[in-house]
């Protein structure tokens, strides 16, 4: 004989803390992943490629014909010149193998604008003395942007 059984099923209603939970968790990642995407880069192939310290001192404040440097880019590219070619030498000046080259010292200017320096270094750098340190970046051999800190 067969008894007459009965089933019931019981939905599970998830509870409103566990809605609201579930809500910010996902509106956190959302908004994790877009500033993610959104964030800048310099550059997603760009390795460091080397770093040094210098002191700009009133040596690299003017060119090699004694005109008066006024831009920033200026500036590095005199120190790295004083430094390799001229022998010219501050106490904090550290060496590097990639502004040895004449044609990399050439382009620090767009280095410079496709990198970074520090929120007003740029006044400092052209109107005083000051300790710098710069990140070279760049792809193999080739550099693409300076990173220019307050040493």
């Amino acid at each position: 004989m067969v008894e007459n059984m009965t089933i019931s099923w019981r939905l599970a209603v998830p509870s409103e803390d566990f809605i609201l939970e579930g809500y910010l968790m996902l509106k956190t990642f959302i908004l994790s992943t877009a500033l993610l995407l959104l964030a800048p880069s310099t550059g997603n192939a760009d390795e460091l490629l080397g770093s040094y310290v210098a002191l700009l001192s009133s040596h690299d404040h003017f060119n090699s014909r004694g005109a008066r440097l006024t831009k920033p880019w200026q500036i590095i590219r005199q120190d790295r010149a004083n430094f390799h070619k001229f022998g010219i030498r501050d106490g904090l000046d550290q060496s590097d193998t990639f502004f040895h080259s004449i044609a990399n010292r050439s382009i620090a200017e767009r280095m410079v604008m496709n990198g970074y320096i520090a929120p007003g270094l740029s006044h400092r750098i052209t109107n005083g003395e000051v300790a710098v340190r710069v990140e070279i970046y760049g792809m193999g051999s080739t550099g693409t942007s300076l990173r220019i800190l307050v040493y």
